[in-house]
C-alpha cells in the first residue's frame, strides 16, 4: 500500500518539479516516471531509516518529495540542462 502512495506522489512531484524548471523540463511523462523513481527511492530510505509505518506516514512522504525532486534535479544537472526556476 505504501509502494502505490509512494508512485502516486513522486510522480506528482516529479511533473512538477519539470515543471518548475526553465524549458519544462523534460517534457510530463519523463518527469513524472524520474520523479516515480525519486520517490521510491525516497520511500525505502525513509522505512530503513526508521520512519515507516501508519503513524510516520507524513515524515515517509516528505522524504518521497525530496526524492522525487532531487533525481529530477540530478537528472537535469548531469545532462547539462540549466537548473534554473521559472519566474513568477
Amino acid at each position: 500500500m505504501y509502494l502505490l502512495a509512494w508512485i502516486v506522489v513522486g510522480a506528482v512531484v516529479g511533473w512538477g518539479a519539470g515543471r518548475v524548471f526553465q524549458g519544462n523540463g523534460y517534457g510530463p511523462l519523463m518527469d513524472a516516471l524520474m520523479g516515480i523513481g525519486g520517490g521510491v527511492v525516497g520511500g525505502f530510505l525513509s522505512r530503513s531509516a526508521g520512519f515507516g509505518g501508519y503513524g510516520r506516514t507524513i515524515i515517509a512522504t516528505q522524504f518521497v518529495m525530496v526524492g522525487a525532486v532531487l533525481l529530477t534535479a540530478l537528472a537535469t544537472h548531469v545532462n547539462g540542462r540549466r537548473i534554473y526556476a521559472r519566474q513568477i
